[in-house]
């Protein structure tokens, strides 16, 4: 009896189908003192682990035998069919009880965010980098940051010229009411073509001073001095609503530019009310279909050209139903010239959706606005 070991706190041999102790209870049973002496009986873990809240702890006393000889022969076929066992990866089989998995696997990277597809990417995320805009990156990629509004601005483009047309044809308290729908799509636009929405005080400060215009237009006899003294005095304005601000001074300096150009386009728009009525009419039509011949599917220099040509041909229909004549053709000409450079502004800078449908139907007509005028003046 003295001679016989004590098998709880012999090690398990597999092949000889002893039971084995916890390395744990090893080194509690055997009392180790020195800690690096117990770390050749301390598995070490490699891979995923898993909560161990989920978990039950590990009893210091000895298993009973049926039990630990059913872990030792699945660990002994564990061992059998990976002979590395340092690449084996532990996965979490049971609540209870981790086993070693019988295939061996390469060590993996961080786990797949939730949503990740197969291609590795995962979700739309609103974060990122605030400072690289989507035309910088398109610069970066070798991407152009131009995209042109379409067809489908292009049209609301058309039928918003050829509203003012009719109202111009009517009388001028007619041309009120779509010139007044393109001041306020003006002024929204341009917020939003610079990245800033929304922005309630600054568009609201920019139609009023479309309106106000207006007012002045009506009231002094449609002179043009009533369009440039409202610039003159909303620009003032706006510098001392922007001095008030408490925002830092680069976002004020950035808010007053914006600002003063949103009033500056929607109150030259206003240039419809102070020209005449031919003139209104002629133009009009020529952006509409300046705007809708540069949205087909040409190069950009082939479209250029047709758009112009058409707004000339343009001129000298609408020309001809007026008193302009043939001469409808150099103020469609003109017209379309200025449209062509506010659809351009529309298209710059990778704009989104929303700016098509705003500063890209209204930026054409606004633009036009002055050509219309002062061609229309010297061609009468």
């Amino acid at each position: 009896m003295t001679n016989q070991p004590n098998r709880q706190n012999q090690p398990y041999d597999p092949y000889g189908q002893q039971p084995q102790a916890w390395p744990g209870q090893a080194y509690q049973q055997q009392g180790y003192e020195d800690p690096h002496a117990a770390q050749q009986y301390t598995q070490q873990w490699q891979g995923q682990t898993w909560e161990t809240q989920n978990h039950q702890a590990v009893s210091a006393q000895a298993p009973d035998h049926q039990a630990v000889s059913a872990q030792a022969q699945a660990q002994a076929q564990a061992q059998a069919q990976a002979p590395d066992p340092e690449t084996a990866i532990l996965t979490p089989q049971s609540p209870q009880t981790p086993r070693m998995s019988q295939t061996p696997r390469a060590p993996q990277g961080p786990a797949a965010p939730a949503g990740a597809d197969a291609s590795g990417y995962g979700p739309a995320t609103m974060g990122g980098n605030a400072r690289v805009t989507d035309a910088q990156r398109a610069r970066a990629e070798g991407r152009s940051p131009i995209i042109e509004p379409g067809m489908q601005p292009a049209a609301l483009t058309a039928l918003l010229g050829l509203l003012l047309a009719g109202a111009a044809a009517v009388g001028t308290y007619a041309l009120l009411v779509p010139l007044v729908v393109l001041q306020a799509v003006t002024a929204a636009g341009w917020f939003r073509l610079n990245g800033m929405w929304p922005a309630r005080q600054g568009i609201a400060l920019g139609f009023a001073g479309a309106l106000a215009a207006d007012a002045a237009l009506l009231a002094s006899g449609r002179s043009p001095s009533a369009i440039l003294g409202t610039i003159g005095v909303w620009v003032l304005l706006a510098l001392v609503l922007q001095l008030r601000s408490h925002a830092d001074p680069d976002e004020r300096m950035y808010g007053l530019m914006a600002t003063v150009a949103a009033s500056a386009l929607a109150i030259v728009a206003g240039g419809y009310l102070a020209a005449a009525a031919d003139a209104v009419t002629v133009g009009a039509v020529a952006v509409g279909v300046a705007v809708l011949a540069r949205a087909l599917p040409l190069p950009t220099p082939a479209s250029v050209v047709v758009s112009l040509l058409a707004a000339a041909g343009a001129g000298i229909a609408m020309g001809s139903v007026t008193d302009l004549g043939t001469s409808g053709a150099f103020l469609g000409a003109g017209a379309a010239v200025c449209a062509l450079i506010g659809h351009r502004v529309a298209s710059y800078d990778y704009p989104s959706r929303f700016v098509h449908f705003t500063a890209g139907v209204a930026l054409p007509l606004a633009a036009a606005a002055p050509a219309v005028y002062v061609l229309g003046r010297a061609l009468a």
